[in-house]
């Protein structure tokens, strides 16, 4: 080993990429599929109850356990290989058993999966699927007779894949039993390890198609909500043109509608993204297995083209309407602040100017005022100062009268110098 020390993750980094091996098989067999999804907050789930339920189906068959933090597990239980994998939103369960059933689809197939075990799940069944994989027959003919037999031909996809390694078919229906059917036909020189990917390709497929599904429930749920909310907003902008509320009104009306749609969209964030990644997946996984048209019947692609994408478009569609309608709510009640705001700045310019006109009549009462204080002290000023020069002027034969003329000129001016010195200081 080379003198460096390794990235603490280096190693689980790698066998993350190795962390779900395809199962090998070998035809002819059957294979019985079982998706469990909590209904609600499923990414959110508590991981322990999903190795729980595990647990007790390998000890009904005294099988060992995986590590306490394996994300996949496989086992031998009597006479089937069981796979287990642990999803983001979900756990698949998948049990294969060698040799062919007398009754393709046989519902007794699924008995692998007990009813008690599977009244304790920690979930609801998101979908299952019953397999037959068996080799091309010699009669040319016996396939379009199994597919006949076995499935609803209006909405039937089958197509040759992979090169000629296999023949696919499925109708995509739940059938009596409860199971979607589908079948594998391979050659007898096609590898076990080839079996094993188609078959795990077809259990992505139908898995993340049923889950993505979800998504147009949700866009479904939400449309009339929507669509009140979007009238709404088209009202509440006829009356920011019209004038007719107050604006104020209208901008705690807009305000309740843009926390709504806010709320829409963090409620929906989660299940519109993961339709997005589970249908880019689904198409990926049917781009991969490289389709050729089986007796000119509908290919998985063309399927998915006639009866899938139109529902994930109205997922994108709903996503795309409720984001618009968040940003129309945004910018109108930007608008409408701005609107707010330049009255509020108008009505705070006329109280400014009723302040200036206010301050001008204070200030004219007051030098109205001071006119007035100068007479009154100068009257009492005067008085005062007669009586105390009279006693001297009248030896002069001066009388009151005189006095108080002579002196009033000067108390006068000296008052209102003593005032005008007094408001010159406090300014």
């Amino acid at each position: 080993m080379p003198p460096i020390d390794d990235h603490p993750l280096r190693y689980a980094l790698t066998n993350e990429l190795h962390a779900r091996p395809f199962p090998s098989l070998e035809a002819p067999c059957v294979a019985s599929y079982l998706a469990v999804k909590q209904p609600q907050d499923a990414a959110s789930r508590d991981r322990a109850l999903d190795r729980a339920h595990l647990l007790a189906l390998l000890d009904k068959h005294g099988t060992g356990h995986p590590a306490p933090e394996a994300t996949h597990h496989s086992a031998e239980i009597g006479r089937h290989l069981l796979k287990w994998e642990s999803h983001t939103e979900f756990v698949t369960y998948t049990a294969f058993e060698n040799g062919t059933d007398k009754q393709p689809f046989d519902p007794r197939a699924f008995s692998v999966f007990p009813d008690n075990w599977l009244a304790e799940a920690p979930g609801c069944r998101m979908t299952s699927i019953l397999f037959h994989i068996d080799f091309i027959p010699d009669d040319p003919d016996a396939i379009t007779k199994f597919l006949a037999d076995n499935f609803v031909l209006e909405s039937l996809a089958c197509s040759r894949v992979l090169d000629g390694a296999a023949v696919i078919a499925s109708d995509f229906r739940i059938d009596s039993a409860g199971h979607i059917r589908m079948v594998v036909f391979v050659p007898r020189d096609t590898g076990a390890r080839r079996i094993g990917r188609i078959v795990q390709r077809l259990c992505e497929i139908e898995t993340y198609k049923t889950v993505s599904m979800l998504g147009l429930t949700r866009a479904r749920e939400m449309s009339p909500k929507m669509g009140v909310l979007d009238a709404e907003l088209s009202r509440m902008a006829s009356d920011m043109t019209t004038g007719l509320l107050q604006p104020e009104e209208t901008l705690r009306a807009l305000l309740a509608v843009s926390s709504e749609l806010e709320n829409m969209l963090v409620q929906s964030s989660f299940r519109f993204g993961a339709t997005g990644a589970y249908e880019a997946l689904v198409h990926q996984r049917i781009d991969v297995m490289r389709e050729d048209r089986y007796e000119g019947r509908q290919t998985f692609k063309e399927f998915m083209m006639r009866r899938y994408d139109p529902a994930m478009r109205t997922v994108k569609s709903a996503e795309r309407r409720l984001a618009q309608m968040a940003e129309r709510g945004m910018r109108a009640g930007t608008l409408l602040s701005t609107r707010v705001d330049v009255e509020r700045s108008a009505q705070n310019q006329a109280l400014l100017e009723s302040m200036d006109r206010r301050a001008d009549l204070q200030l004219r009462l007051q030098n109205t005022v001071e006119g007035l204080s100068v007479v009154a002290i100068s009257y009492y000023g005067v008085n005062l100062a007669a009586n105390v020069v009279l006693p001297f002027a009248e030896p002069l034969g001066m009388s009151k009268a005189v006095v108080a003329g002579v002196l009033t000129p000067i108390v006068v001016l000296a008052v209102w110098g003593m005032v005008r010195r007094i408001r010159n200081r406090l300014h």
